[in-house]
C-alpha cells in the first residue's frame, strides 16, 4: 500500500513538472544559440556535420554546436548567431590547414 502512495506521488510530481515547463515554454520564443552548450548538451546537429543528433557534442562551448534559449538571451551567454557562428567555424578551420 505504502508503495502504491509513493509511486502516485512521485508521477503526480513528474506529470506537475511537465505540465509547468510545457506552458513556460509554449509561452516563449526560442533560438539557437552556438558555442554555450556544455559536452553533451547541445540540442541536435552540429555545422561540421559529424552528428545529427542531440546530446552528442563532448567538447564544452564548442563553435559548433547549439542550444535553444529564450530569445534575446544569446549574446548575453556569450554566444553567437547561425551566421556568425558559421564565419568562425569557416576560419578555425582555414587556419587549421594553415
Amino acid at each position: 500500500m505504502k508503495t502504491n502512495v509513493a509511486a502516485a506521488a512521485a508521477l503526480a510530481t513528474v506529470m506537475t513538472l511537465g505540465i509547468a515547463q510545457s506552458a513556460d515554454a509554449a509561452g516563449k520564443k526560442k533560438e539557437k544559440c552556438y558555442g554555450v552548450s556544455l559536452a553533451g548538451q547541445n540540442d541536435c546537429g552540429n555545422l561540421a556535420g559529424t552528428h545529427s543528433c542531440a546530446g552528442q557534442s563532448t567538447v564544452d562551448n564548442d563553435i559548433g554546436e547549439w542550444r535553444l534559449v529564450p530569445t534575446g538571451t544569446c549574446k548575453d551567454l556569450g554566444g553567437y548567431n547561425r551566421k556568425e557562428a558559421k564565419e568562425m567555424f569557416k576560419k578555425m578551420k582555414a587556419d587549421m590547414k594553415g
